[in-house]
């Protein structure tokens, strides 16, 4: 054959495919069905880089095995195309964020189908698209009516250069991700979702999935559900009280003060009372200049404020404790306070030292002169009238009853997981559809009115008061209140990127749907998701936000599973060939493009398949990759070597059961590298007995074509064969035919190797001894030499010693 023109075969297969709509899938009832998922890429302007390539691979081949099997695979792709960077790109320039959204997908895309990824593009969903964002908007509407959407003041990250609130994942190193300047803490009115209504739920159904440990572990800690007790300490010489939740109510004896938030509405409240009043309130305005990141680090310097003229009430010990500002402490987690037990938290202990607090020691063990004794959750109790002599776990359930009983406290189960701030003070996002008036409140937009688009603004930089450049469209902000017909005002803060991400998967299975998010039929069909790959980074906060809505519209009768994905996986990270994060600051970012180009789609694919366990990052290297290419012109060779044959060659049987074998279970089980490998060695073994039969050449070529699609194809129809391998069906084996015979005896003189002699599995030490004396090449070794020894181990090895 000619020499290989990846170029050509590729674009001529991807246009068949097209041609074809050979990846297109309808609801079928008789088949069975499979639901392959990636994460949609975010069409940024930098365009796809070979770390998308990795996981979209993978997945193509799980989906293209999956059909030679006879499933109807849904394998979908779309855009995730909301958020940051886009608007930045359009302040910047000007360019409407829709038009740099257009650009930036059909970049995308073109790339996708170049590397020739089996997506069905006829179910291709866009977040930006209002036919989309119409369901984000009703299914926040049904959150609203269930009250599990609402508003409050709460403190945010805010960037007082680009005059908005950030998320938490905007904020990198206290700094503000879009413009660099330092984020201080602002309380606004935001909208918020309840998932902590889902908290139990969200633990609880993860013992019906099949996700890797390390990606439960991370949604159990994000979850942090925790139980205690809720304990009121009054606040002397007031009726009110400060409230907080320990996981130690047993070391109530040792909390000697307490520390609440900056923020804490009884500064404000009691401002007469605290006679450093300046002070606390000056503190509390620095505070307001750091992340919460920068707050909760363990390792940073300890500082606070007490409130001089305020003191709480210890309720065990009826003993007055210093109230203290710090913070470490925050407002929006628990209650916004702590009690300080310095002798058994080192947090608490050094916040001590500093300044000079009291410690008392409540459990036996341990030097508090030096650190603090954490190890504590085993011992006796000291220095507790109550529980001296219990231990911790009998101490823990006595304080709680005793709290119950005398009406300062109760058992609780808490949370680290937060409801979900969900305002955006920014243009590029969904509307949210909801509208205020001054009579009846927050009323949601009628959903016979839905999608509410957004309105054409003249700048997409924010107002001076931080609010939405939306809020500058009058003619749109005022409106009249669905419920009463008076006058009223839009909601001009828009949602965040999260929205249109947390529920894609199930528009992909009914995309065209004007009369609901999917028709029942499909919904009944396609889910749940059988298999999700994505990144670890996304494996917590996207994968929790997606369980919360997905379980919400299970609840309404629309989902109709518990959880949205059965089994989730993820895949290592790309580095660069200098083994670090690829990045344009670090100029070692791979354009697909150029792989494409210069060694094939093909080989791209081979390569990111093969570089190393798909779970564990990886670094490039040009010199593997151009190694993969040869292997694939080796494999465009074997042709060269095609004679007839309509079964396995009797000197090959073994070695093709036992590759079917190895890559149909390495490709189901992400070792896609060593799939791989088993494929190069059976073509060794090919070309060292110099020709190939019809029925081998046709099962190599279809083992390899899920990972190398376009020169399969080719090869499949140069060679004449019938159809194309589009329609075939995959290989199976007989596990009989994958152990071999006769097996292969190294054979030693003296301890070094000599010579390799076939034998028998079963036959015995005389017999393979007599056949290796009278074999051509056991005559010319050991004809004529003193054999002293014969150390014979049976299907290992022979070691002859002579002297």
């Amino acid at each position: 054959m000619n020499k290989y023109n990846h170029a050509d075969v590729e674009k001529k297969w991807q246009k068949f495919w097209q041609d074809n709509k050979s990846f297109e899938v309808d609801i079928d009832k008789d088949k069975e069905k499979f639901y392959a998922l990636v994460e949609f890429p975010y069409p940024s302007g930098q365009g796809l880089h070979v770390g998308h390539a990795r996981p979209y691979t993978a997945l193509d081949v799980v989906s293209r095995k999956k059909r030679l099997e006879e499933k109807n695979v849904l394998y979908p792709m779309g855009w995730d195309a909301f958020g940051l960077p886009t608007e930045n790109y359009a302040i910047k320039t000007g360019i409407h964020p829709k038009k740099v959204t257009e650009d930036n997908v059909a970049n995308f895309k073109n790339q996708l189908q170049s590397i020739g990824f089996s997506f069905d593009w006829s179910k291709e969903i866009n977040t930006t698209d209002p036919d989309y964002y119409k369901w984000t908007q009703w299914i926040f509407i049904q959150m609203f009516k269930k009250g599990l959407a609402y508003k409050k003041e709460m403190p945010i990250n805010w960037c007082p250069s680009c005059l908005c609130g950030l998320a938490n994942e905007e904020v990198v190193n206290g700094k503000c991700e879009r413009c660099g300047a330092e984020v201080e803490q602002k309380v606004r009115s935001q909208w918020m979702l309840k998932i902590t209504e889902y908290a139990d739920r969200l633990i609880e159904d993860l013992k019906d999935v099949d996700y890797f440990d390390r990606i439960k572990a991370q949604q159990i800690n994000w979850i942090g559900r925790s139980i205690g007790g809720q304990l009121k300490f009054n606040i002397a010489g007031t009726e009110d009280y400060l409230e907080v939740f320990t996981t130690r109510p047993d070391t109530i004896y040792g909390a000697t003060y307490m520390v609440i938030a900056p923020e804490h509405e009884i500064i404000e409240k009691y401002a007469d009372k605290i006679t450093n009043i300046d002070q606390v309130r000056d503190y509390r305005h620095k505070a307001s200049h750091l992340s919460e990141f920068e707050r909760t680090e363990l390792v940073k310097d300890k500082t606070g404020v007490e409130l001089l003229g305020l003191r709480a009430i210890n309720p065990f010990t009826k003993k007055e404790i210093p109230i203290w500002i710090s913070d470490y402490v925050l407002a929006s987690y628990g209650t916004g306070a702590i009690m300080a037990v310095p002798a058994h938290d080192q947090r608490d202990y050094d916040f001590a030292k500093k300044f000079n607090l009291p410690m008392v020691q409540v459990v036996d063990g341990g030097d508090i002169s030096k650190e603090a004794f954490t190890d504590i959750e085993s011992g006796k109790m000291i220095n507790s009238p109550l529980f001296d002599g219990l231990s911790v776990k009998e101490a823990k359930d006595k304080a709680i009853e005793y709290a119950r009983v005398n009406g300062f406290g109760d058992k609780k189960v808490n949370y680290k997981l937060r409801d979900w701030i969900f305002s955006r003070q920014r243009y590029w996002g969904e509307p949210i559809p909801m509208i205020y008036c001054d009579k009846c409140g927050w009323v949601p937009l009628d959903e016979k009115d839905l999608p509410l688009t957004l309105p054409e603004v003249e700048t997409y930089e924010p107002s001076k008061d931080g609010s939405s450049p939306i809020s500058k469209m009058t003619d749109w902000v005022n409106t009249t209140c669905p419920s009463c017909g008076g006058p009223a005002k839009r909601e001009t803060d828009t949602m965040p990127q999260w929205a249109g991400s947390s529920w894609y998967f199930m528009r992909y299975i009914d995309p065209h749907n004007h009369e609901e998010l999917a028709s029942k039929e499909a919904r009944d069909y396609w889910l749940n998701v059988d298999w999700y790959n994505g990144g670890m980074e996304h494996t917590t906060l996207h994968l929790l936000y997606s369980r919360f809505w997905y379980k919400f519209l299970y609840d309404l009768g629309i989902a109709p599973t518990k959880e949205p994905y059965a089994k989730r996986t993820s895949h290592g990270m790309i580095l660069g060939s200098n083994g670090e994060k690829m990045s344009k600051s670090r100029g070692n970012v791979i354009n697909p493009n150029d792989i494409v180009s210069e060694y094939g789609a093909d080989t791209l694919r081979t390569y990111e398949m093969f570089m190393g366990d798909f779970e564990k990052s990886a670094p490039w290297s040009t010199e593997s990759l151009i190694g993969t290419r040869r292997y694939l012109d080796r494999v465009w060779k074997l042709a060269d070597n095609l004679v007839d044959g309509d079964e396995y060659s009797k000197d090959l049987e073994i070695e093709f059961n036992q590759t079917i074998k190895k890559v149909s279970e390495d490709y189901e089980t992400l070792k896609f590298n060593t799939g791989i490998a088993a494929l190069m060695e059976l073509l060794n073994t090919i070309n060292k007995k110099g020709s190939i039969n019809k029925t081998e050449f046709k099962t190599y070529l279809i083992l390899l074509n899920p990972v190398a699609p376009h020169i399969t194809e080719e090869l499949w129809e140069s060679c004449g064969f019938e159809g194309h391998i589009v329609d075939q069906t995959w290989p199976t084996y007989d596990e009989a035919k994958t152990v071999r015979d006769e097996i292969e005896y190294p054979v030693q003189i003296n301890g070094k190797l000599r010579m390799k002699l076939q034998a028998s599995k079963d036959a015995s030490k005389d017999e393979v001894l007599k056949m290796l004396y009278e074999s051509q090449e056991g005559k010319e070794i050991f004809g004529g030499q003193n054999i002293v020894k014969e150390i014979f181990v049976p299907g290992k090895i022979i070691n002859i010693v002579v002297k």
